[in-house]
């Protein structure tokens, strides 16, 4: 604790070998990082500039891409200041923040895939409802629940936290997540209670909700013709893997509190790594490759792309050759 400013500091245990690694991290971390930004941006920038993009579908996805920005943008800097300072800290009331963030934002991206499976049961299974149902109006009340629901949730825990004493200063992690509480001196009934409600209201209950809606599309399809069957499996794999990725993340960052002495320090890092350097990653490539019509206007957008550097190639090539027979005529009539 710093007494003259009276500054909290925890020190983040889970690292490895950081001091002979840095570099290394902090060069694979970066090219992460701009990648989850730059692929992201594409794809949201894709939807906001082609009108055939603005249904409910894409803008659900566009929104879950700014928020798996958003979640890297709270880890990201953080870690990369890790890996080239000599000592690993963060001050509680920053940890806290950052655990706000995590948990928030980790349950926003639950709400918006269930938000959009019953966009897709509606879709499949309400074809001729949907354009009543899916209004301008559902949709931005689907966003704004996605958002503020968890943030309200998750800020419970973390007010009755920030008034804790602590015991324990070392976090066996790299950021802040579930295991803040290890430092607590005592564990608090209401912490508990809310971090279960909170678990249930922005993980289980949309978990299961999900699954329930994506079994009755199943069922739907399998009873439909081909064609259905086809629309079906187009626009709802990309969201089943995404689901199934991010839920066995969280499941092993819930599992990992109880079980983490037993799990090697190594194998902790690499598997806490998975929630922000694998999956923001997972999101851009998964509904830019899978989702039709986004793919079709990447693949205009990267031809178009290529069109121009040709462009700009042939320019260089013509002024180049240009510059070559003016001074090949410049020097033959100074020699004449």
């Amino acid at each position: 604790m710093d007494d003259k400013l009276n500054v909290t500091y925890i020190t983040l245990d889970g690292h490895v070998e950081v001091g002979k690694y840095r570099y290394l991290y902090f060069l694979v971390m970066l090219t992460v990082y701009i990648l989850i930004i730059c692929c992201s941006f594409t794809i949201v920038g894709l939807i906001w500039r082609h009108n055939n993009l603005h249904e409910p579908m894409y803008i659900f996805i566009a929104a879950l891409l700014l928020n798996s920005v958003v979640f890297s943008t709270a880890m990201y800097p953080k870690l990369l200041i890790d890996f080239l300072s000599e000592k690993q800290m963060i001050s509680y009331s920053a940890c806290l923040f950052q655990f706000f963030l995590y948990y928030s934002l980790s349950g926003s991206e639950f709400l918006l895939l269930a938000a959009m499976s019953y966009d897709r049961y509606v879709s499949i299974c309400k074809p001729l409802q949907y354009p009543t149902i899916m209004t301008k109006t559902t949709v931005s009340i689907f966003l704004a629940l996605a958002w503020l629901v968890p943030a309200c949730q998750t800020a419970v825990p973390v007010v009755l936290s920030a008034h804790m004493k602590l015991c324990n200063l070392s976090l066996k992690g790299i950021f802040c997540n579930n295991s803040i509480y290890s430092l607590h001196c005592v564990t608090s009934k209401a912490i508990s209670i809310f971090g279960v409600i909170a678990l249930l209201n922005i993980g289980l209950f949309p978990l299961l909700f999900i699954l329930f809606t994506y079994t009755r599309i199943f069922v739907i399809c399998y009873r439909s013709c081909r064609n259905v069957r086809k629309k079906a499996a187009q626009t709802c794999l990309p969201h089943l893997l995404v689901l199934i990725s991010f839920s066995c993340l969280c499941a092993y960052d819930i599992i990992i509190v109880r079980l983490g002495s037993d799990f090697p320090k190594i194998v902790r890092l690499i598997m806490t790594l998975q929630a922000v350097l694998y999956h923001p990653l997972f999101n851009p490539i998964i509904y830019g490759l899978k989702m039709k019509e986004i793919s079709k206007h990447l693949k205009r957008l990267f031809c178009q792309t290529n069109a121009i550097l040709c462009i700009k190639s042939d320019i260089r090539v013509i002024v180049t050759l240009v510059m070559l027979i003016y001074r090949h005529l410049f020097c033959n009539k100074s020699e004449m």
